[in-house]
């Protein structure tokens, strides 16, 4: 009986064992209920044993987790075998006559044996809980991953039971030494877990070729900066190795065994700070011994000063040129359908192709390179060459894809409105994108999501700029606002002009006041968004990039950040209001923006991609793109100015046309001039109402947004969307060498609704 008991114990199964617990009445098994009771120990931990050795060899088989499958091997080749020497040790001191296990005249007491037994009860009842949540599914019908299980293992560090915290102990160092072999396969030699064993990994391959962090599959201690860092390593180290001409030069620029060898001396269970610093260190020796040579201060100073410079529209006559040209494409298109006549309705029937678009930046370019030719006395412009090259008009056939997780500044109904924004479809009447092909490696710092943003910025203030352009132009209408004299020695004919003209100008009295109104909002949105959020913000990361003094915020930017119009009805011809041209800028050249001053804390490329992404959302937050309250009426604005600009140049063919046939006798016999030029008018009047109605809807939305305590505070930075701001900016300051980026403070919206109430 003795020898069945621990052979029960060692994991076989006994039908002796169970037959004796259950037979009360046979003769042969006439044993005491203490007896009894000694044995249901005795198969109750034979049962355990049993279904621990069955269980985790089923999930060291087949379980998808690596860390899983490894504390199951835990569980078997520690925690069991201990338990069948613990066995083998009875065993041993009954054969010796131990006196510990047996009495006299040879006698082995039961009590005695289960005795040496007894601490293995709650022990394998624990293992057995544990072996039990890790086969169990969640709600989803999936199965427990590895990050779920080492936070479940730590927790139970805190039972309070000494047993249960030493066996939990060595179950979390498996656990964490699985977890620790990916993350190290990732972070020296950027490669992610094979397929099998690797889906319970936070890092994943998304379908674009990026790789993005799942922040479900992280254990507790990783912090999300930590983990942020981790995913930046890996991706870092697959675009060298991409770019690189053997796995070596990709793999070898760091000490891999020093760095190795500080991941294996960390302690389990794994404390947060000391993992924090590991790979704090791993980073940093990455940055400096590879990053630095393949994305030097300078190459990125010289991508921002692009994106600042065009698409952010530092350089106003990028703007201009673009919106002429886009006007003269639709305009000839217009005239080689032979649709002239058809000016006057909706430019969205015209349909653009993307050739179009692009000979249309192509001559932009060119007009470009003749502007700095004449500025510069013939030198070339390294920052336009590079623009030329790099950048590209494009039709837009998709939403945006936005990324929400590479957006900290953002919540994800923002990053829905600005991927709907409509801006971009007012330059050709169809939705196009300014796009930019980023350099090599560049990409360590500005993501795709990045470039989405500036594309949706570019594409708002490039449809503010092109309204005001296109209402300016409107005083290039010369026959349509002023009284020349007449001929010498005419008489009647003379009065008639001036009566056809003095007409005229009381139809249109109206039409000026309504545009120069719509002008002056227009600048006065432009000067404020260009000067105060734009240049302001500008001017504080361009400092905190280089590592030079802040700027005091009242100085001025020295790039034009809106063009300032003045209306003058004066008597000559040639004195058109035309934008004031920008002043001369300084020299943008890449080595001279890096060398302007010596740095004062080196950024490394994560902070320098985490502060970019907390300058760009700030960015897109105070130019009021996530308010649609705000973008809804300005959109329908922007288009009513379309409409009336539209008009007015309809109007002005008709009353050539009308002076052709009354001046010179030149007939259309199928055109109905009086009846055109009555129902433009009407036209007019009533686009002249929807224009004023616009600006007013405009003011109310800004004067709502003004006293709206949510978005104060979220300008301010105390709001949820500044909080995620400022968890950005706490990362850096775990993480960055120098100092962490904070957004410069700008002048608020009451500046803003002060000019325009003042004006009006």
């Amino acid at each position: 009986m003795l020898h069945e008991i621990l052979l029960s114990l060692s994991g076989h199964p006994s039908p002796l064992l169970t037959a004796a617990i259950s037979d009360t009445t046979s003769s042969s098994f006439a044993l005491s209920p203490s007896e009894r009771q000694l044995l249901a120990s005795a198969a109750h931990l034979s049962d355990l044993h049993i279904k621990l050795i069955k269980h985790s060899a089923r999930i060291t088989s087949s379980h998808p987790s690596t860390v899983c499958r490894a504390i199951a091997t835990a569980i078997q080749s520690v925690h069991l075998a201990a338990l069948r020497r613990t066995v083998l040790e009875v065993e041993a001191g009954i054969l010796r006559q131990d006196p510990d296990l047996v009495g006299a005249y040879n006698i082995v007491p039961l009590t005695a044996v289960m005795g040496m037994f007894q601490p293995w009860t709650r022990r394998l009842e624990w293992l057995w809980e544990v072996v039990q949540f890790v086969e169990a599914k969640d709600a989803s019908g999936r199965l427990c991953w590895g990050a779920r299980a080492i936070d479940r293992l730590r927790a139970e560090l805190q039972s309070g039971y000494r047993d249960v915290e030493e066996t939990a102990l060595t179950l979390v160092a498996a656990a964490e030494t699985a977890w620790l072999r990916q993350v190290s396969a990732w972070i020296f030699y950027g490669r992610l877990p094979s397929a099998t064993g690797g889906e319970d990994f936070f890092i994943r391959s998304s379908e674009d070729g990026d790789y993005v962090s799942v922040a479900g599959l992280l254990p507790a201690f990783v912090t999300p900066a930590t983990a942020k860092s981790m995913l930046f390593i890996g991706r870092s180290l697959n675009q060298i190795r991409a770019r690189s001409t053997t796995l070596s030069t990709a793999s070898g620029f760091h000490n891999t065994a020093a760095k190795l060898q500080a991941l294996v001396d960390l302690k389990s269970p794994l404390s947060s700070a000391s993992f924090t610093g590991t790979i704090r260190d791993i980073r940093q020796s990455l940055s400096q011994d590879i990053l630095e040579e393949i994305l030097p201060l300078s190459e990125v100073m010289s991508t921002m000063q692009l994106l600042r410079e065009f698409f952010l529209l530092g350089r106003g006559e990028f703007a201009m040129a673009l919106t002429q040209e886009a006007d003269e494409r639709i305009r000839r298109r217009w005239r080689r359908a032979g649709n002239l006549a058809r000016e006057a309705a909706s430019v969205q029937n015209v349909t653009v192709k993307s050739g179009e678009v692009s000979a249309a930046l192509a001559r932009t370019w060119a007009s470009l390179s003749s502007f700095e030719q004449s500025v510069e006395d013939g030198d070339g412009d390294e920052l336009l060459d590079r623009a030329r090259d790099s950048l590209r008009l494009q039709l837009v056939k998709s939403r945006p894809d936005i990324s929400v997780t590479a957006r900290p500044g953002l919540s994800e109904a923002a990053v829905a409105r600005l991927a709907g924004l409509p801006f971009g479809s007012l330059l050709f009447s169809v939705p196009v994108t300014l796009a930019m092909q980023l350099p090599p490696a560049v990409d360590m710092v500005i993501s795709p999501s990045d470039m989405q943003l500036y594309s949706c910025v570019n594409a708002y203030l490039i449809a503010l700029r092109r309204a005001h352009i296109r209402l300016t132009d409107l005083w290039k209408l010369t026959s349509l606002r002023r009284h020349y004299p007449g001929p010498r020695g005419a008489t009647e004919y003379a009065q008639e002009l001036r009566q056809r003209w003095s007409a005229r100008a009381r139809v249109l009295r109206g039409t000026w006041t309504t545009a120069s109104a719509a002008i002056f909002f227009l600048g006065e949105t432009e000067a404020y968004f260009q000067t105060q959020v734009v240049a302001g913000l500008w001017r504080g990361f361009q400092a905190w990039l280089t590592g030079e003094t802040k700027h005091d915020n009242n100085t001025q930017d020295p790039v034009a950040p809106a063009d300032e119009m003045d209306i003058s009805d004066d008597d000559d011809d040639d004195a058109l209001v035309q934008p004031t041209p920008p002043p001369t800028r300084p020299t943008t050249s890449s080595s001279c923006a890096a060398a302007a001053a010596p740095r004062k804390a080196r950024h490394d490329q994560q902070t320098l991609a985490t502060g970019h992404t907390v300058y760009l959302d700030t960015l897109v937050h105070r130019l009021l793109l996530t308010q649609e309250d705000y973008t809804r009426p300005l959109y329908a604005l922007l288009v009513h100015i379309d409409h009336l600009v539209t008009h007015v140049h309809r109007l002005h063919s008709i009353f050539t046309s009308i002076d052709l046939e009354t001046d010179a006798g030149v007939v259309d016999a199928s055109a109905n001039l009086e009846a055109e030029e009555a129902q433009v008018l009407q036209q007019l009047r009533a686009v002249e109402r929807s224009v004023r109605g616009g600006i007013e809807d405009v003011v109310a939305a800004l004067e709502a947004l003004s006293v709206d305590e949510g978005f104060l505070q979220a300008w301010d930075g105390d709001a949820p969307l500044a909080a995620t701001e400022a968890a950005a900016v706490a990362q850096m300051d775990d993480w960055a060498p120098g100092e962490a980026y904070r957004p410069e403070r700008v002048g608020g919206l009451n500046r803003l609704l002060m000019q325009l109430k003042f004006g009006s």
